[in-house]
């Protein structure tokens, strides 16, 4: 089994698209008939949209955790919360522009 998609709703759809792309996502602006306008990338193994939160939903508390190159280049330009070791990883917890956290570690090669 693989992950094949995973949507995520945003309440401020350029600071995710922003937030996403500092951890190596490369977004493109898409828009399904009379859907809403959403961002998806898929340069990492599967689809990763971004899309609208619709006024009646609330954020949710979804945990991600992604394994990215550079991570020393980019943890001081994000919302750290939180730090551990594990596994022989420094993982970092910083907050997505909604509050979700998102564990990263440095991707091996």
């Amino acid at each position: 089994m693989k992950l094949d998609l995973f949507v995520l709703r945003c309440s401020d759809l350029r600071a995710s698209k922003q937030f996403y792309e500092q951890l190596g996502f490369s977004f493109v602006e898409e828009q399904h008939d009379h859907g809403p306008v959403h961002y998806s990338s898929e340069n990492v193994g599967f689809v990763f949209e971004l899309y609208p939160l619709v006024s009646s939903e609330s954020v949710d508390n979804t945990r991600l955790g992604f394994s990215v190159e550079g991570l020393d280049n980019i943890i001081p330009d994000l919302d750290l919360v939180d730090q551990y070791e594990f596994g022989g990883k420094h993982v970092y917890i910083v907050q997505d522009p909604d509050g979700r956290k998102v564990e990263l570690s440095e991707q091996k090669p």
